[in-house]
């Protein structure tokens, strides 16, 4: 079974044994009208955030991919979007912003690095020179073909530690909070429009 934070050692007291003021519990046999509050704004751990440990666990990843790479060669966020143009998910800057979820100017600024390394090119399309397409030099195909077994490796050494049980809880939690995260702001971005 995977800890929970309620089961790991903590600096300040489980924002769960104190419901904030004003939160509902429903009597027995009905649903509850408000979702739990695991966090409060007077016991906020920035450790124990959802985004700190998140981010935590993303940037050990990527330094795991990096030192399993060649020095100087691509970077872990280098090396996803080399693969996502090797396997043809999307070979513009606009569409390769959108798979990574992050902004064109962050995108460029990304490919002028791997260009720099000359693991890409980009070259105008043929039916529209307004757009730039991105392709892979025999260097950047190569480094793209080993992403499958470099990421295969580290998560493997990361999830060591984890029984097959807990590995596909966690996929299944971390699915489902991704999931209800961007339901959650598709609906806002609803409203707002």
């Amino acid at each position: 079974m995977i800890k929970t934070a309620q089961s790991l050692p903590s600096a300040s007291p489980d924002p769960l044994s104190n419901p904030p003021p004003g939160h509902r519990t429903s009597p027995p046999g009905r649903t509850a009208t408000r979702a739990p509050a695991y966090y409060r704004p007077d016991r906020m751990d920035d450790q124990r955030g959802l985004l700190p440990m998140l981010r935590r666990a993303e940037l050990a990843l990527a330094q795991l991919v990096n030192e399993a790479t060649d020095l100087g060669g691509p970077t872990a966020p280098q090396w996803v979007l080399l693969h996502k143009v090797y396997q043809g998910q999307a070979n513009t800057v606009a569409g390769l912003a959108r798979l990574c979820r992050t902004d064109t100017g962050a995108m460029t600024r990304l490919l002028d690095r791997i260009e720099k390394k000359g693991l890409c090119r980009r070259v105008p399309c043929a039916a529209d020179r307004r757009v730039v397409q991105i392709e892979l030099t025999p260097e950047g195909q190569a480094a793209a073909a080993r992403v499958p077994l470099v990421l295969s490796q580290v998560y493997n050494r990361a999830l060591a530690g984890f029984s097959r049980e807990e590995w596909r809880q966690l996929q299944d939690l971390l699915t489902r909070l991704a999931d209800d995260a961007e339901r959650l702001s598709l609906k806002s971005e609803r409203c707002s429009s």
